[in-house]
């Protein structure tokens, strides 16, 4: 008779304190206490689970994107910032601005679409990605999102390039028409970004991630901040002085909304816990600290084009920032199984009390 388990104690106690042992993943047994109940009974005590896993197996699959994803979500929202803030320059007559925002929009959807392409591997899974439209999908909508954006930011980024072109002949007809189409181009391309600026936000908020699942209210509204202030520190640093008035207004309304956003993501519970702590905490923290400091230098930057360039570097650095931050949120919550394990146990014991109550 081993020495771990008592001889007077039950055969059938025995058998299931030997099963126990065997389910342990570390080969380690767990006793099981008999006690007895007053009506003569036996209750059995267990260890409590920790959620490692489920049957040897994650609790919920993290998400297979790469750092590409992230990349792609800071430079989306560059993109579609940076469209708006070209289309408002064309019709309150700020060229300088007109051509910053165009050529930023156009270099930002450049980028994400390389970076897109990259994480899914092949070229060409991207075009079959176009080959179904479904507006119950973020993901399909999305990839048209993109592929309208890129066309029409790339004609009015190439017709500020109308005034290199000769007077006379088949290219000064091409200067000519330029720039009207160009104007075409840009509007249609603003009215296309703010769904490109949020939608990545309804994408991941699409997903069964615990951190991105549960800020589904408000990361359309954290991105959709991001994206304005990381264009507003792009005109900041590379437009005119004279010019960039209004980019000052628009980072500070990029800061209301993005504080407000990110207010909420806090607040969702245990699942906001990544935004607050560990790596992911860091990041969400360190681009606030930046959009703060890069508003407060933008306001005061009127009279000094270094604090002006300043300002804009710290805007540019806090939207990357937060856009790395959300994302590695997402995969801290999705690869510790305590995230989808408590809330699901709460709202069972909720129901269970509801049902009880009736």
């Amino acid at each position: 008779m081993s020495d771990e388990t008592p001889s007077n104690e039950p055969v059938g106690a025995r058998f299931r304190d030997f099963q126990t042992g065997l389910d342990q993943p570390d080969g380690k047994r767990h006793r099981q206490t008999p006690r007895r109940g007053g009506d003569g009974g036996e209750q059995l005590t267990v260890p409590p689970a920790d959620f490692a896993s489920y049957y040897g197996r994650p609790v919920l699959k993290p998400p297979v994107w790469k750092y590409d994803i992230a990349g792609y979500l800071f430079t989306g929202g560059l993109a579609a910032g940076s469209a708006l803030i070209g289309a408002g320059a064309q019709l309150t007559g700020r060229p300088g601005l007109r051509k910053v925002g165009r050529w930023t929009a156009l270099g930002g959807v450049a980028a994400s679409t390389y970076l897109l392409v990259h994480d899914l591997g092949r070229p060409a899974r991207f075009h079959h990605m176009l080959r179904v439209a479904k507006v119950t999908s973020p993901m399909s909508v999305g990839t048209w999102i993109l592929a309208a954006f890129g066309p029409l930011a790339g004609v009015a980024a190439v017709a500020e390039l109308a005034p290199l072109l000769p007077q006379h002949g088949v290219l000064g007809l091409a200067r000519r028409i330029a720039p009207p189409i160009g104007n075409v181009a840009g509007l249609a391309a603003a009215a296309t970004a703010p769904a490109l600026a949020t939608y990545t936000g309804v994408l991941l908020a699409d997903t069964a991630v615990p951190s991105w699942h549960d800020a589904y209210p408000s990361l359309p509204f954290v991105f959709a901040g991001s994206a304005l202030a990381a264009a507003s520190g792009v005109g900041l640093i590379a437009a005119p002085a004279e010019e960039a008035a209004p980019l000052r207004r628009l980072a500070l309304a990029a800061a209301a909304v993005e504080f407000g956003g990110g207010h909420q993501l806090e607040r969702q519970g245990l699942s906001g816990e990544p935004y607050t702590h560990g790596r992911s905490g860091r990041l969400v923290k360190a681009g606030r600290a930046l959009l703060a400091a890069g508003t407060a230098a933008a306001l005061v930057s009127r009279r000094s084009r270094l604090l002006s360039v300043l300002s804009g570097a710290a805007l540019v650095a806090s939207s990357v920032a937060t856009r790395f931050g959300v994302f590695e949120a997402g995969r801290v919550s999705a690869r510790d199984p305590k995230y989808t394990v408590v809330p699901q146990r709460e709202r069972r014991d909720e129901n269970r009390s509801t049902i009880t109550q009736l």
